[in-house]
């Protein structure tokens, strides 16, 4: 399922929490989060398992630590949303909602 790794995406996520900026971050940890249900069918954790991974490749189109670097990520993170978009739901978005508490208040 692409070269994702949860490791890899909590070290991404813990490296880049100032510099991405909440909208990055909550985006990614819906889809992490949506991921883990067992209702989640696996063509849907196929693609989110796709945009994570190009969201922790250390190179991308738009290099991270440039002025913007994070727009592609949110591209293909919020496409990755129109496909997940069915199974994130409250659980989902309270899961991020309180992890996003840690880093953001």
């Amino acid at each position: 399922m692409s070269n994702f790794s949860e490791n890899s995406f909590w070290s991404k996520i813990g490296k880049t929490v100032a510099t991405a900026g909440r909208e990055v971050i909550e985006k990614a940890l819906w889809l992490y989060y949506a991921a883990q249900r067992p209702e989640t069918p696996v063509w849907v954790k196929t693609a989110i398992f796709g945009a994570l991974s190009y969201f922790i490749m250390p190179i991308d189109a738009i290099p991270d630590f440039l002025p913007g670097g994070y727009v592609d990520d949110l591209g293909v993170l919020t496409a990755a949303l129109g496909t997940a978009a069915a199974y994130i739901n409250n659980d989902v978005k309270h899961k991020a909602t309180v992890k996003l508490r840690t880093w953001f208040g």
